[in-house]
């Protein structure tokens, strides 16, 4: 939590974000989690109350920070070719899956950030870019983390994405739902599991059977989840770009 502090203080000088900002992040995944049965905590809780909570780390308090949760996730995975053989008419294609490894930048050059690189990777891959994003599952350890990683998903510009979290762009309804599975601040952290688990979520949404937590009319989605420290930022990070079946 010590890190995301720091990271968090390095966004608020550089792009101005504030407490209040990750506070909106916070408040919007727990009430996610809310409709997502599969979620460890299902407590709707407000900015106000984000905000007059323990303080871990400042400026984190409990409610932004992910509990160390106990989960399992699976997928299956096989070629086009098989799964029209199958008659598997609910398969989400995977678009792009890309691997980011240590980046040697300076801390202000976040255009060269871990996330920001593998990410422009995904979506040439994929041939298709962030605007058609319509979902996606980021590694929230903390409310600071989703604030970082939607912005190096290219989801909003760099130093929006906490004024994006506050107009409600991120929430469910809004322009692109982030972490509609109530993401690792509420629905768990089962580190190993974490990856996948945001999978199931993506795939979820894009077979439409999100029930309650379901993105309308989602085609494209996106799966950022990193892990370990290097310098300033992830030591390792995946990134997975999903189309909706038939898509």
């Amino acid at each position: 939590m010590d890190v995301y502090a720091s990271w968090a203080k390095f966004h608020m000088k550089t792009f101005g974000t504030t407490q209040e900002h990750l506070a909106h992040v916070a408040s919007k995944n727990h009430f996610h989690s809310t409709l997502n049965p599969k979620s460890q905590y299902r407590d709707d809780i407000s900015v106000e109350q984000v905000l007059g909570a323990r303080l871990i780390s400042w400026p984190l308090t409990l409610p932004m920070c992910s509990p160390i949760s106990d989960g399992a996730a699976a997928a299956i995975l096989v070629s086009e070719k098989k799964a029209r053989e199958l008659g598997l008419d609910r398969a989400v294609r995977v678009a792009a899956s890309v691997m980011g490894t240590s980046v040697n930048r300076e801390p202000d050059d976040v255009e060269n950030h871990i996330t920001r690189r593998a990410a422009k990777k995904a979506y040439d891959m994929a041939g298709f870019g962030p605007d058609a994003v319509d979902v996606a599952e980021v590694h929230d350890a903390t409310a600071m983390g989703e604030i970082q990683q939607v912005e190096n998903l290219g989801l909003v510009p760099f130093g929006e994405s906490g004024p994006a979290a506050m107009r409600g762009e991120t929430r469910l309804g809004g322009r692109v739902p982030v972490n509609p599975s109530g993401g690792l601040e509420s629905k768990g952290h089962p580190i190993g599991a974490t990856g996948l688990g945001q999978i199931y979520e993506l795939v979820t949404q894009l077979r439409g059977e999100a029930g309650a937590r379901q993105v309308e009319g989602a085609r494209h989605a996106v799966a950022e989840n990193g892990g370990g420290v290097y310098r300033f930022e992830e030591a390792t990070c995946a990134i997975t770009v999903l189309a909706a079946p038939g898509d």
